[in-house]
């Protein structure tokens, strides 16, 4: 029988220019034609959208995620981070701000909402460092790979999870990820996708998962059973020992996964847990599907799935497997719409779409495949947030979002960091009629264009753009607005103001690789 799903694709990040739209693979679509409305259970509650209208920083380090997150104007203002390069422990420190509550040893997405990590460019990949969800709500991953994380040996992370979720949080969108270990529990590896205490609203697709002992699981005993509406869709499990995923309590959607190489056990339905299960491929694996290692019964609905080479082990105490004679036993209600592939071509389907850095494809629920909409197809991506430069002014990444800043002394009431976060309605102002104001960063950046957007009421007069690190001069004239100049490699650019007929106030200084 077929089950339906309608795929909905939209635009996650605004315009994105030349420093931005980054190929990310073959074929691989810019960061702006990312999907942006999650589906599945991530589509209900409110939906997920992640920092959709927010704006957008590039990020190299694990610090500069951190600093990105931390450097907001406050814990909820939205935000797209596009991750390029290798995250690792050695490029990770804790960032403490009002804004974020993070740690040296991993991802922290803890107390916060509305962010989106998406890859961009020749990848992302967190090696050794899993990324930490608590307590927080509206979040996407998406297009990166987490490697290698553990919880014993070194260096360890995140309780050995590659992504892990855990108390009370809300919409979280999971989607062309590449999750992977090289061993079980014995090796120092746990969880590739754990989810505990109290999550609800999440959407696993487009993902591989492989090379470990535990996929994954949903409540972390048998009476963690708070957590449910969890989909599962167009994901390849490979090479698992078990729990792909084990299910304690709530209810999931799993349709249109591939499944090979499950060692000793697949979906694990315990402890009162529903699952919907609909056109997956099971092949070369065992016990694919039932209750195993308690006698704390769960149940399934079963529709359209295909068991190819799928060996069943005999029932016991503490062992119920669906097969070999699969049927269900419960049923289970979803909320939203979806239209699924037939489980015969489930195999083609998932190779050519799941996993980072595979073009962020997707299912047309036909057995074919296609690309997301590019952001200027779609009227309902979100509107622009004011730290994004309006038609005529620079595009791509505003390198100053989570950078730092100082100057010359201030006035009552104004900040430094009022320039870099993302809002017109605060500024900084120079105590007296001239001043300056600098932005910085760890590492040396490239810069080549800078936007000086006055508050209302300022008046600038004559100025100077140095390069901060070693004083020279790069440009030099009067007002604000857009500044070109050399492209400039440095640790600092210094706005200075030497002249003015009035207060000068700066609401936003941009900072521009081109």
């Amino acid at each position: 029988m077929r089950t339906t799903v309608a795929l909905r694709l939209s635009a996650l990040l605004g315009t994105v220019g030349a420093a931005g739209a980054i190929a990310l693979g073959a074929p691989a679509p810019s960061a702006e034609a990312a999907a942006a409305v999650a589906d599945g259970f991530a589509s209900q509650n409110g939906g997920t959208t992640g920092g959709a209208g927010g704006a957008t920083v590039r990020a190299t380090t694990g610090t500069q995620i951190h600093s990105a997150l931390c450097t907001r104007a406050s814990s909820s203002t939205p935000i797209i981070i596009q991750v390029e390069g290798t995250i690792n422990h050695g490029n990770t420190t804790k960032v403490s701000g009002s804004s974020c509550n993070t740690a040296a040893d991993k991802i922290e997405l803890k107390e916060i909402s509305n962010v989106t990590i998406i890859g961009v460019g020749a990848g992302a990949t967190f090696d050794q460092l899993g990324i930490h969800i608590r307590d927080s709500s509206n979040i996407i991953i998406q297009n990166v790979t987490v490697k290698n994380v553990k919880k014993s040996g070194s260096p360890t992370s995140n309780g050995g999870d590659a992504i892990g979720m855990e108390s009370t949080v809300r919409n979280v969108w999971v989607d062309h990820t590449t999750l992977a270990a090289s061993g079980g529990e014995s090796a120092g590896y746990d969880g590739l996708f754990d989810i505990k205490d109290d999550v609800k609203y999440v959407t696993l697709s487009y993902s591989t998962l492989s090379n470990s002992g535990r996929g994954g699981l949903i409540g972390s005993s048998e009476t963690d059973t708070a957590n449910s509406f969890i989909t599962f869709h167009h994901n390849k499990y490979s090479n698992i020992d078990s729990r792909t995923p084990l299910l304690r309590g709530g209810i999931a959607h799993i349709y249109n996964n591939h499944y090979v190489g499950l060692v000793e056990s697949g979906i694990n339905s315990r402890a009162g847990a529903k699952a919907k299960v609909d056109n997956n491929y099971f092949q070369n694996s065992k016990d694919v599907l039932g209750t195993f290692y308690t006698d704390q019964a769960g149940y399934w609905q079963v529709s359209g799935n295909i068991f190819d080479n799928v060996t069943w082990s005999s029932p016991g105490s503490e062992n119920n497997p669906a097969g070999p004679n699969v049927t269900s036993n419960t049923t289970v209600s979803i909320p939203y719409s979806f239209t699924a592939d037939t489980a015969s071509c489930v195999p083609s389907v998932v190779a050519s779409t799941a996993g980072a850095n595979t073009g962020l494809k997707v299912s047309t629920g036909s057995c074919g495949v296609t690309s997301p909409s590019p952001t200027t197809s779609n009227p309902s991506s979100p509107s622009p947030s004011p730290s994004t430069s309006p038609t005529g002014n620079p595009t791509g990444v505003n390198l100053s979002i989570g950078a730092g800043s100082d100057g010359s002394s201030k006035a009552s009431g104004t900040s430094y960091g009022d320039v870099r976060d993302g809002n017109l309605t605060t500024f900084w102002s120079p105590s007296g009629a001239t001043g300056d104001i600098s932005i910085k960063w760890g590492t040396a950046t490239t810069v080549s264009k800078i936007n000086i957007r006055e508050a209302s009421g300022s008046s600038i007069g004559a100025y100077q753009v140095l390069n901060g690190a070693t004083g020279a001069v790069l440009k030099s004239g009067t007002g604000g607005g857009v500044i070109t100049f050399s492209a400039t490699s440095t640790t600092k650019i210094t706005f200075k103001i030497t002249s003015s007929s009035g207060t000068p106030k700066v609401a936003e200084f941009e900072t521009y690789a081109s």
